[in-house]
Order: structure tokens, then C-alpha cells, then sequence
């Protein structure tokens, strides 16, 4: 049977990347692909600008299982812009704080959140899944969910799993104690690879640049597992 390393995301608030525009920050209904190999990567202590790291990482198959996206909310923040005229090249955010004047223009931006996520996530695909494993045991970087406000509220519990099925991987992850929820009854799952019955979407969450935030775009898998109560 294949080996999956399958882990939970849990938290009060979450944020998952999804289309930005300069002045509105969206976030999906669970953690994009980018988002997942971005945490793995973390925990691991592959930094941005490694190149040769995060292409290593990009050889992973993901999946997400929605166990709960909680609810919606939106926050708000002032920012400040700089006349690109007044900008050294390369900028740096130092050189952008030392050129603000009185007089720059101040925006009011828009940043979308989710509150009392959990997720449950499998990555398969590659040699290396007990490292990935200890990893996650032992992040290098402090892991959160999506922003750095979004810490999360539970250890991520990791473990290396034999399963005949993606859906069945998912179904062993480790629900926090104080979370009522069945992993066997997930909300939705969204996986790499075809899940059999469901729909496809697009979604711009490829890694491509980390150091300059590109991404590219690929076809996602989703489907609504059955349960056994579905059935009687």
C-alpha cells in the first residue's frame, strides 16, 4: 500500500492565499498548495531564495482535507505609498520607510480571514517522508496558518501512515482534544490527483518564485467523500 505523511492544521484564525489585488488580501476555503509546501518548507528550514530547495519541495503531492473552514471575517489596515520616483533600485522596505513623506498617500487595505480552522493534509509522492515527519515534530521556523497573526492552536501531530486510498490517509489524522469533529466526515477534500468522483477547478497557487511571489496555475481535484451513513 502506499505511504502518505499526513498531519492537522488547527487554529482560531487562518488566511489561505488566494487572487490579490494591491488593496484587498482574499483567502480561500483551505490552505492552497503554495501554503502547505510553504509550511513543510519551514519546518524544514528551507529559506525563500533557495532555489534548489524549493524545487526539491515542489515534487510533493498534496491534499487537503476541509474539516472545518469556520467563518469569514474581514480586517483592516492603513498603508502608506511612496512615489516609485523617490525608490533606490533594488528597493528594499528599509528604503520605502525612509522615503515616506507627510504627504504620501495612506490606503485603507482589505485582509480576509477564516476563524476555527482545522484541516487535516497528506503529502505523498517522494522519498523523505520521515523527515518531513520529524520536521513538522521540530519545526525549524515557527509554523502558522497563512499570516504570521495566525499562530496555530495545536501541535500539528505527524505521522507516516499506510493507507489503500488517499481518502483512508486522511481519515487517520490526529483531531485536537478540543475539537468535536469526525476526520471521516470531511467537509470536502481537494487533492493533486484525481479523488475519483467531484469537480476540477483552477487555482493560481504553483509555486513558481518564492523570493519575487509568483505563482502559476493548476487543476485541483475535489470531491465530497462518501461515509458510511451516506450509504444506508
Amino acid at each position: 500500500m502506499p505511504k502518505f505523511v499526513i498531519f492537522t492544521l488547527a487554529a482560531p484564525m487562518g488566511a489561505f492565499g488566494d487572487l490579490a489585488g494591491h488593496e484587498r488580501r482574499s483567502s480561500g476555503s483551505w490552505p492552497a498548495r503554495s501554503a502547505v509546501l510553504g509550511l513543510v518548507g519551514a519546518a524544514m528550514g528551507v529559506r525563500r531564495n533557495d532555489s534548489a530547495a524549493q524545487q526539491g519541495l515542489s515534487g510533493w503531492r498534496v491534499a487537503v482535507s476541509v474539516l472545518s473552514r469556520g467563518m469569514a471575517f474581514r480586517d483592516f489596515h492603513t498603508v502608506q505609498t511612496v512615489p516609485t520616483a523617490r525608490i533606490k533600485r533594488p528597493a528594499t522596505r528599509r528604503d520605502a520607510l525612509e522615503s515616506l513623506d507627510i504627504g504620501d498617500s495612506t490606503l485603507i487595505t482589505w485582509r480576509d480571514y477564516r476563524s476555527d480552522c482545522t484541516f487535516g493534509v497528506a503529502l505523498w509522492g517522494q522519498e523523505g517522508l520521515s523527515a518531513v515527519k520529524e520536521a513538522l515534530e521540530h519545526p525549524c521556523f515557527v509554523p502558522y496558518l497563512g499570516r504570521k497573526s495566525c499562530p496555530l492552536s495545536a501541535p500539528m501531530a505527524p505521522r507516516v501512515v499506510e493507507a489503500g486510498s488517499l481518502i483512508e490517509a486522511l481519515a487517520q489524522i490526529t483531531i485536537p482534544p478540543f475539537v468535536s469533529i469526525d476526520p471521516n466526515r470531511p467537509l470536502l477534500v481537494a487533492s493533486d490527483e484525481p479523488l475519483g468522483a467531484g469537480w476540477q477547478e483552477i487555482r493560481w497557487d504553483e509555486p513558481v518564485d518564492r523570493t519575487s511571489w509568483h505563482f502559476g496555475p493548476r487543476t485541483v481535484h475535489v470531491c465530497r467523500p462518501a461515509t458510511p451513513e451516506d450509504s444506508e
